[in-house]
C-alpha cells in the first residue's frame, strides 16, 4: 500500500521536483576544474617501466615528450626545400623549447625524407596539446609546397588518439537516442512515450559522468576520453534496458488496474528485484576491476560503478515518478485500457509452447550452432602494435612508418636502464657481454692535428666499440641508454627486455631497472595476464553468487551462467570471422578479451535474470490450489517478457556497436564482440537455449528448494 500512495499524482510530482533538485545539487558538487584529457598510453603505474619513467622525469633536463616532424616526397628534396625545412625547424625550436641552437633536420640516404625531433614539455590537457600541435604544423609547413608533412612521435600519437574521441559523447548520445526512439516507436507505436525515458537516462548519463570524474579527481586521477565514452555506453545501455523493462510491465499492469498509482506500484514490485539484482551484478563486477593492475581497467571500474549506480537509481526511483504523473494517453495511439486484455497470444508464448514440445531438438540444435560459432576462436591472435591501433591510419602512424623505412636510426628499439651510480661500470660490462642483442654505437671520428717537424706521433689505437651510453646522474640514479637490434614492439624485443631484467638482478646491487617502449609493452602484457587471472574466476563467482541469492536455487544459476559463458565464446568466434573477413584486423588488442568477457557476462546475464525472475514469479502463482509450475511459468514469462527483452537486447547491442564507428581498433573490437554477444544472448540463449534446458530439467531447476510441483 505504501508504494500505491507514493505513486499518486501529487506525491509523484513532488518526488520529481525533489529528484531534479538533488540531481542539480549533485551536478554542482561534482563540477571539476580539470580540462578534458586524452587517453594516455604507458605501462601500469606499479610496473618497472613506469618506475623508470618516474625516475627519468625527475632528471633536471628531462624534456617530458617530443614531436617528430617528417617531411617526405616521391623525388629527392631540393636544396631550397631543405633550407626552408631547417629554417622552419629553427623557428619551432625557438618558439617551443629553451634550446638556443636548433638541431638541423636529418636527411635520409635517398634524399626523399627529412626529419626533426622537437622536445616538448609534457601535458595531458587536450586544449593545450591541440593548440601547440596546430602552431607547430603551421610553422613547419611555411614556405613549402609539394612536400608532405606528418607529425608523429609521442605528441603526434597523443593528438591523433584524442581526435578519435572528438565528438564521441555527442555521437553516442545521438545514436543511442535514435535507437531508443525507433525501438519504442516500433514496440509501443507511441510518438510521445520515448521522450520520458530518454530524458531520464540522458540526465543520468550527464550526472554519472560528472560524479565519476569527481570521484577520480578525489582519488588523484582523471578519466580520459576513452573511459568517459565507455561510461556513456554503459549508462545508456543499462539505463534504457531498465526503462524498457519498467515501461513494459507498467503498460501490462495498466490493463489490470484502473488507477495508475496501483499499476505502477505493481510494476515496480515486479521489476525492481530483477533490476536491482541485474545492476548489483554489474556493480560487483565493476568493483572487481578496482583490484586489477592495468590503470585503464581500474579507472573503468570506478567510472562503471558510479555510472551503473546512477542508472539504477534513475530506473527504479526516478523513471516511475516521471511516468506516472502522465495520463494513460502518453501511450497513444495504443493507449492501454483498463480491463481490455490482448486478444492475440504473444509470438514469444507460442515459441515457448513449440520449444516445450521438442526441448531436446531445440537444445541440441542450439548447442551445435553455438559450438560452430565458437570454433573460429581457436585461431585468434592477440597483440596489436601502436601502428595497428587505428582503423584508418592517421598522420602519426604514417610518419613513424616512413621514419622506420627511411632511417636506420629508427629501426631498432631503444631502452633505458636506471642503475645505481656505483654500478654503472658493471651494468655497461653486462650490456657489452650481450652485444649480440644490441646495436653498436659508432665511435666519434678522430681528428688528427697538424704534423710537428721532427716529432713522430704514435698511431692512436682504434677505439673499442660501445653498445651503451651513460647519461646524467640524479639522486643516486644514472641513466644508461642502448638500442636493441630488433624491431620495436616485436616478440624478440620484449623477450630481450625480459632477459636483461633477469640478468641485471645479479649485477651490482641488483637494483637496476629497465624501461622504454618495449618494457612498457612487456609490463602491459603481464598486467593484462594478471587481470585475466583475477577477472575471469572472480566475475564468474560473483555472478553465480548473485544468481543463487536472487533465484534461491543452485541448479538454475549454474545452467544460466554456463549459457552466458557459452555465448561469450560464440561471440568471440563469430566476431573473429568478421574481423578477419571484413576489417582484416591482424589480431585482437590484448585487453579486448578481458573487457568483452566482463561486459558480456555482467550484462548478458541480465536477460536471463529478467526472464528467470519472471519465471519464478509466474511458476509460484497458485492455480486450483497448486503452483503453476516451471513449464507454465516459462511459457507465460516468455510471452510477457519476450518483446521487451528483445528490444532491450537490440538496444544494448546497438549502443555498444556505436563504439565500432570510432577509428580506434580496441573500441571497435569491444563494440562488435559485445554487440554480437548480446544479440546471441537475446535471440538464441534467452529465446531457445534457456527455455529448452528449463523444460528438460523441469522443477529440478529450483533445487535444493522444493516447489511442491512434480518434475515429470
Amino acid at each position: 500500500m505504501f508504494l500505491n500512495k507514493t505513486y499518486r499524482f501529487w506525491s509523484a510530482l513532488i518526488a520529481m521536483v525533489l529528484s531534479t533538485a538533488v540531481a542539480g545539487a549533485m551536478f554542482f558538487l561534482s563540477a571539476t576544474t580539470d580540462a578534458e584529457v586524452a587517453p594516455e598510453s604507458g605501462a601500469p603505474t606499479a610496473s618497472e617501466a613506469a618506475e623508470v619513467a618516474r625516475i627519468s622525469a625527475e632528471f633536471p633536463d628531462s624534456t617530458g615528450t617530443s614531436i617528430f616532424l617528417v617531411y617526405t616526397k616521391e623525388s629527392e628534396l631540393s636544396d631550397d626545400e631543405l633550407a626552408t625545412i631547417n629554417e622552419n625547424v629553427a623557428e619551432i625550436f625557438a618558439d617551443h623549447t629553451d634550446i638556443e641552437f636548433a638541431i638541423p633536420a636529418l636527411v635520409s640516404d635517398d634524399g626523399t625524407t627529412a626529419s626533426a625531433i622537437i622536445p616538448l614539455d609534457k601535458t595531458l590537457v587536450v586544449e593545450v596539446q591541440e593548440e601547440r600541435y596546430a602552431e607547430i604544423r603551421d610553422s613547419a609547413e611555411t614556405g613549402l609546397s609539394g612536400v608532405d608533412l606528418y607529425l608523429s612521435g609521442p605528441e603526434g600519437f597523443a593528438i591523433d588518439i584524442s581526435n578519435v574521441f572528438a565528438g564521441a559523447d555527442f555521437t553516442l548520445l545521438l545514436v543511442t537516442a535514435s535507437v531508443v526512439i525507433v525501438l519504442l516507436l516500433v514496440t509501443y507505436r507511441s510518438p510521445i512515450l520515448w521522450i520520458v525515458p530518454l530524458l531520464v537516462v540522458g540526465l543520468a548519463d550527464g550526472l554519472a559522468g560528472a560524479m565519476a570524474g569527481k570521484a577520480a579527481e578525489m582519488l588523484g586521477g582523471q578519466l580520459d576520453a576513452s573511459i568517459t565514452g565507455i561510461l556513456s555506453v554503459l549508462v545508456f545501455g543499462a539505463g534504457t534496458n531498465y526503462a524498457l523493462l519498467i515501461i513494459s510491465r507498467y503498460r501490462e499492469e495498466l490493463l489490470k488496474f484502473e488507477n495508475r498509482a496501483d499499476a505502477m506500484a505493481k510494476a515496480v514490485r515486479g521489476t525492481a528485484p530483477a533490476i536491482i539484482a541485474s545492476g548489483g551484478t554489474v556493480l560487483a563486477v565493476m568493483a572487481v576491476l578496482l583490484f586489477t593492475q592495468l590503470d585503464s581497467n581500474r579507472a573503468l571500474g570506478l567510472a562503471g560503478f558510479v555510472g551503473i549506480a546512477v542508472a539504477m537509481i534513475a530506473g527504479v526511483i526516478v523513471l516511475p515518478f516521471a511516468l506516472v504523473i502522465w495520463p494513460r494517453w502518453i501511450f497513444w495511439p495504443l493507449t492501454p485500457k483498463f480491463g481490455v486484455m490482448p486478444k492475440r497470444e504473444s509470438m514469444w508464448a507460442r515459441a515457448g509452447k513449440a520449444i516445450s514440445r521438442r526441448p531436446v531438438v531445440f537444445g541440441i540444435g542450439s548447442a551445435i550452432l553455438a559450438i560452430a560459432l565458437a570454433l573460429p576462436a581457436l585461431g585468434i591472435q592477440t597483440g596489436l602494435t601502436a601502428n595497428e591501433r587505428f582503423l584508418t591510419k592517421p598522420g602519426a602512424v604514417i610518419g613513424i612508418e616512413i621514419l622506420t623505412d627511411k632511417f636506420e636510426e629508427f629501426q631498432g628499439s631503444g631502452f633505458t636502464v636506471m642503475a645505481s651510480e656505483d654500478d654503472v661500470d658493471e651494468v655497461q660490462a653486462y650490456l657489452d657481454d650481450n652485444k649480440d642483442l644490441l646495436v653498436e654505437i659508432p665511435a666519434p671520428p678522430m681528428v688528427a692535428g697538424p704534423p710537428i717537424p721532427g716529432v713522430v706521433i704514435a698511431t692512436a689505437p682504434e677505439p673499442e666499440p660501445t653498445y651503451s651510453t651513460v647519461g646524467e646522474t640524479n639522486d643516486g640514479w644514472t641513466q644508461i641508454t642502448a638500442t636493441l637490434d630488433f624491431a620495436s614492439e616485436s616478440d624478440e624485443a620484449t623477450a630481450a627486455v625480459a632477459g636483461f631484467r633477469l640478468g641485471l638482478d645479479s649485477v651490482g646491487d641488483g637494483d637496476a631497472l629497465v624501461g622504454g617502449t618495449d618494457a612498457q609493452i612487456l609490463d602491459t602484457d603481464l598486467a593484462i595476464q594478471a587481470d585475466q587471472n583475477l577477472i575471469f574466476p572472480s566475475v564468474l563467482a560473483v555472478v553465480l553468487l548473485i544468481l543463487i541469492l536472487v533465484l534461491r536455487a543452485f541448479v538454475a544459476p549454474v545452467i544460466l551462467l554456463a549459457t552466458v559463458v557459452a555465448s561469450y565464446f560464440a561471440a568471440i568466434g563469430s566476431s573473429w570471422l568478421l574481423f578477419q573477413g571484413i576489417w582484416g584486423f591482424p589480431a585482437l588488442d590484448g585487453n579486448v578479451l578481458v573487457l568483452s568477457f566482463l561486459f558480456l557476462v555482467a550484462l548478458g546475464i541480465d536477460y536471463n535474470m529478467f526472464l528467470m525472475t519472471r519465471v519464478k514469479e509466474e511458476s509460484e502463482i497458485v492455480i486450483n490450489g497448486k503452483p503453476a509450475g516451471i513449464k507454465a511459468g516459462m511459457i507465460t514469462a516468455l510471452g510477457a517478457t519476450g518483446g521487451v527483452i528483445t528490444s532491450a537486447g537490440v538496444l544494448l547491442a546497438a549502443v555498444f556497436a556505436v563504439l565500432g564507428v570510432l577509428p580506434l581498433i580496441t573500441l571497435t573490437q569491444i563494440g562488435v564482440i559485445v554487440c554480437v554477444g548480446v544479440l546471441l544472448d537475446t535471440l538464441l540463449v534467452r529465446t531457445v537455449v534457456v527455455p529448452s534446458l528449463t523444460f528438460l530439467v523441469g522443477e529440478r531447476m529450483w533445487l535444493p528448494r522444493k516447489t511442491g510441483v512434480s518434475s515429470k
